[in-house]
């Protein structure tokens, strides 16, 4: 089998390296995420230009509309894929309505920036609990959505955003939380010891790369999610008035795995403050809902 990341060039400054669909080639042809519908010619010029003309499945890590939001013009691009996503997610991908709100209140201008998404034909879609290909593992994963989950294929580990952003900057690693509200701490830790569990792999990373060891990785970020527990706690009971951007930067000045930061051009720096701190209300929520 043959695996390729495709990057989905973003239209936003950046954005460049940060959004991407794994492309799986073999017997069958699988293609792992497809990214927003703004950019959707992109990922079909890319596949294009690689002359590939038929794609069985469309397999969605979950539905947000930076993972999935293009699958209705790549389903009129490659009319015999069908598409495997967690079943709790298929009729939002039939009806996007409620899922383009949920992403305008959660993301404000970023989700413009996506694009809204189209609705798919029913007909098209594979709940993940019925899914017969091959050779392929399906891992429910609900740290990051509830509808999340991973795969195990070909020797490789897609992760999603399961086991956080990983990302290269300058040859350097840089390995961040996704936690975005309405966040549940403990069962995010449980979905990574489930992939912790699998045979050692490569791990491809939604945003954006791979690395050889899924187990290495998982374990760093295992131990990074009970940092970012700690301390987020300490600021949070100090009082919340400008609580976000202490957490901000206490994490970039003590997590070893955001030292990478200082080496991002300032438009990737501006866009990692925004996901730190969405990933801080994460946390944050998860503090007020269970009343600590």
């Amino acid at each position: 089998m043959e695996t390729t990341l495709i990057e989905i060039k973003q239209e936003k400054a950046g954005f460049e390296g940060f959004v991407g669909s794994w492309l799986c080639r073999g017997p069958i042809h699988l293609l792992i995420d497809v990214g927003p519908i703004n950019t959707s010619r992109s990922l079909i010029t890319s596949l294009d230009a690689m002359g590939i003309e038929e794609i069985e499945y469309i397999l969605l890590t979950h539905i947000h509309i930076d993972h999935a939001g293009a699958l209705a013009p790549l389903l009129d691009r490659f009319p015999m894929a069908q598409v495997v996503s967690h079943q709790k997610g298929l009729n939002h991908l039939a009806d996007p309505s409620k899922l383009w709100a949920g992403s305008q209140k959660v993301l404000g201008d970023l989700a413009v920036m996506y694009g809204r998404p189209e609705p798919v034909d029913p007909r098209r879609l594979i709940p993940h609990t019925e899914s017969v290909i091959p050779g392929l593992e399906i891992i429910e994963t609900p740290g990051h959505a509830p509808h999340h989950l991973s795969f195990s294929y070909g020797g490789r580990l897609f992760s999603g955003e399961a086991a956080g952003n990983y990302l290269m900057v300058n040859g350097k690693e840089y390995l961040r939380p996704a936690t975005p509200p309405r966040f549940f701490f403990q069962v995010f830790v449980e979905s990574v010891n489930r992939l912790m569990a699998l045979q050692d792999q490569t791990i491809c990373y939604a945003h954006f790369g791979q690395a050889s060891s899924s187990r290495h990785l998982l374990e760093r970020f295992k131990e990074q999610l009970f940092r970012w527990k700690e301390i987020i706690w300490k600021e949070y009971q100090k009082g919340e008035q400008d609580l976000l951007l202490r957490c901000l930067e206490i994490l970039l000045e003590r997590d070893p795995e955001l030292g990478s930061f200082q080496y991002m051009s300032p438009e990737c720096q501006a866009r990692e403050r925004t996901f730190i701190m969405n990933a801080v209300k994460g946390f944050v929520g998860f503090f007020k809902e269970n009343n600590l």
